[in-house]
């Protein structure tokens, strides 16, 4: 193989191990016998496993950043759960992987490594913000935009620790967790009330946010 192939490949046997196990329990005596190589050959493309780790995280970084792009078309709760639905395929393929990245494992502490988490979850707040159509997010929206990123992280670690809730039904959930926590801003702020009120017309009742609505209003009656 060329360098750059055999690179590529090595990058995407390190992924494999570590979508089924966490990447510190991972060796490189692992991974060279997964590629068919030998353990020095290895080092010859990457000077230890932290640079392994490191570019496997840049692959699957890209990966998941991607998964939160959705053509801006339809009611935005719609989106939102097609986009909910691609993260968790996301999670349910690289669990060990995702949650010694999201946790901060000794094999995750770099500064790129913090770097790349930074940026999936700023790639995922500007597909939000540009879903919702504002270019200036003031404050408390974007509160909320990355309030509601980081209840996706921990919900998604939740999970995955026993699976006791059914993955669909917590793709909805987060969807109408949006919704709620653009409501309480929008209580508090004039601004983030006509950003609301213009979502939710454009919301069918038997989407997302509709339903929603729905369960609250059986809830108070």
């Amino acid at each position: 193989m060329g360098v750059d192939e055999r690179r590529q490949q090595l990058i995407g046997v390190a992924l494999e191990l570590f979508s089924r196990r966490s990447p510190d329990e991972v060796s490189i005596d692992e991974i060279a016998s997964a590629a068919g190589i030998s353990r020095p050959l290895v080092y010859h493309y990457f000077p230890g496993k932290l640079s392994l780790y490191e570019a496997a995280l840049q692959r699957a970084a890209d990966d998941l950043a991607a998964r939160f792009a959705e053509p801006h078309e339809g009611p935005l709760g719609a989106r939102l759960l097609r986009v909910m639905r691609r993260y968790f395929d996301f999670v349910d393929d690289h669990g060990p992987g995702f949650s010694a990245l999201m946790r901060g494992g000794p094999a995750v502490g770099s500064s790129t490594t913090n770097a790349l988490i930074d940026s999936v979850r700023q790639a995922a707040y500007d597909q939000i913000v540009a879903h919702l159509g504002v270019e200036n997010p003031p404050a408390r929206l974007e509160l909320v935009v990355r309030s509601w990123i980081s209840l996706a992280e921990s919900t998604a670690l939740i999970w995955l620790d026993g699976r006791r809730i059914p993955r669909a039904e917590l793709e909805v959930q987060l969807v109408h967790d949006f919704a709620a926590l653009a409501v309480v801003g929008a209580a508090q702020d004039e601004e983030m009330g006509a950003l609301v009120r213009r979502v939710f017309k454009a919301e069918p009742a038997e989407g997302p946010f509709g339903d929603l609505l729905g369960r609250l209003v059986t809830l108070a009656s």
